[in-house]
């Protein structure tokens, strides 16, 4: 056995071993563990059943991490991604009002289409003419609306109409008997966002995670002692396990193979799809070759080698998820957490994936786990995405306003497709107003999607 999985991941030349590869995998997996408490509950806002999508996050995350570490031998992770399965939840069917069977279609169209960008130079193209600067603000933009849904979920930000937004009122609620409900949550999304800015600060490992089940902790005290009273038919629901269906594994049914192509011709279809297209593409190339350069896995020229293969395991996964009912993947940040504690090839990956199939056997544990709990990892991986802002040039109007418009649209606007849009937009008009030398800086490419943009407001 040591022998076979020294050929397959070249462990020696990787300067690691069996036993550093599997800890670095537990790390990893207790780092990024939450998204199968965070998934369900975003995507059942959708009309999704929870317990479905609970089922194909872990089966979706074992696939994709498997197709990763064999194709690449890295020790990186694929998994849903928290800024997407926001967007597909609360843009594309809340929001555009299509039902989530045509967003899982979406999902499909736009992985075939990164899969035919994987294999051929196109994929190099279309991630070279988008400006740097804005590459930076749609990861910051999609933090922004991550946390701003974990904000809204908990209920700690309220519709308000004198202001749009505000602040949730305890005060008001105490007065009118909503406290045991609605108080004591946002109350509680609170605590754990300061127990988990805690452990962060602190760098413990699976600060995340243990920050969700902290909070869930003292969710199931107040529930018990009587401060926290579930209310259902309002949305607050019991905090405590449910075991009476045992320990089974919760059935695909409800979502497997449910896409839904009649609106394949509808140009908001097709701007979801470049939506999640952009987003995809700029989130795994960046995480790549981020993640890449912590672990040392740079070539001299700052290249990594087999980028072909993760894209293609990228865009591959995508088009899984889409089939058995989840929202679109990415590379995960968290693989972080594995590489530093010395994870260096796929072996790492594999170690994840099966601590995800194992974890179908808990699904009464995650699905217990209410929004409140959720949401502070909601906002911290908000938190950890907006300091890609930091490398935009905001002296330079002609690079910083775009990438503003891009981040602060995305939030505002409710949507990660239109701070694309409009940050594209704003791109090539100040900079082909700008003079010659700034006109420059336009690829024919940004020309094509402004124009495209501009129509999809003028049709839609």
């Amino acid at each position: 056995m040591q022998a076979a999985l020294q050929r397959l991941f070249h462990l020696e030349e990787r300067g690691t071993n069996i036993r550093t590869e599997v800890i670095a995998g537990l790390t990893t997996f207790v780092t990024v563990a939450y998204i199968l408490a965070v998934n369900p509950s975003v995507l059942a806002q959708s009309g999704m059943d929870s317990g479905a999508v609970f089922t194909a996050t872990a089966v979706v995350t074992f696939i994709g991490t498997c197709l990763m570490g064999l194709m690449t031998n890295y020790p990186f992770i694929l998994g849903p991604s928290l800024g997407l399965n926001a967007y597909f939840a609360y843009t594309v069917c809340l929001s555009m009002g299509y039902s989530w069977q045509v967003g899982l279609a979406a999902c499909f169209v736009e992985g075939l289409i990164f899969l035919l960008l994987s294999v051929t130079k196109l994929r190099d193209l279309v991630f070279n003419a988008i400006p740097q600067s804005l590459k930076l603000a749609i990861t910051a933009g999609i933090g922004l609306f991550v946390a701003l849904i974990g904000l809204k979920g908990a209920g700690i930000i309220v519709g308000n109409d004198a202001t749009l937004v505000g602040l949730f009122n305890i005060h008001e609620s105490l007065a009118d008997g909503s406290f045991s409900t609605a108080g004591i949550s946002v109350v509680l999304a609170l605590v754990g966002v300061i127990i988990t800015g805690i452990l962060s600060s602190k760098h413990v490992k699976g600060d995340i995670l243990l920050g969700i089940l902290i909070t869930w902790a003292l969710g199931i005290v107040c529930q018990l002692a009587g401060v926290y009273v579930p209310d259902p038919a309002a949305g607050f629901n019991s905090v405590l396990p449910d075991f009476s269906r045992g320990l089974s594994v919760p059935s695909l049914a409800p979502t497997f193979m449910q896409l839904d192509f009649s609106h394949i011709t509808d140009l908001g279809f097709l701007t979801v799809v470049m939506a999640i297209l952009f987003a995809s593409l700029f989130d795994t190339v960046g995480t790549l070759v981020g993640a890449a350069s912590k672990a040392g896995l740079l070539d001299e020229d700052g290249n990594l080698a087999h980028t072909k293969g993760a894209l293609v395991a990228e865009s591959l996964t995508t088009m899984v998820a889409a089939v058995f009912g989840n929202s679109p993947t990415c590379v995960s940040v968290e693989c972080a957490a594995g590489i530093t504690s010395g994870g260096r090839t796929g072996l790492t990956s594999i170690t994840v994936a099966v601590m995800f199939v194992l974890s179908l056997l808990l699904s009464p544990f995650f699905l217990a786990i209410p929004m409140f709990a959720t949401a502070p990892a909601l906002i911290m991986v908000g938190f950890s995405m907006m300091g890609a802002l930091f490398g935009v040039d905001f002296g330079n109007v002609c690079e910083g306003l775009p990438a503003f418009v891009c981040a602060i649209a995305m939030p505002f606007t409710y949507s990660i497709a239109e701070g694309i849009c409009l940050g594209i937009i704003v791109y090539v008009v100040v900079n082909l107003a700008a003079g010659e030398e700034r006109r420059r800086t336009i690829s024919p490419m940004m020309y094509a999607l402004a124009v495209l943009f501009v129509l999809k407001y003028l049709v839609i």
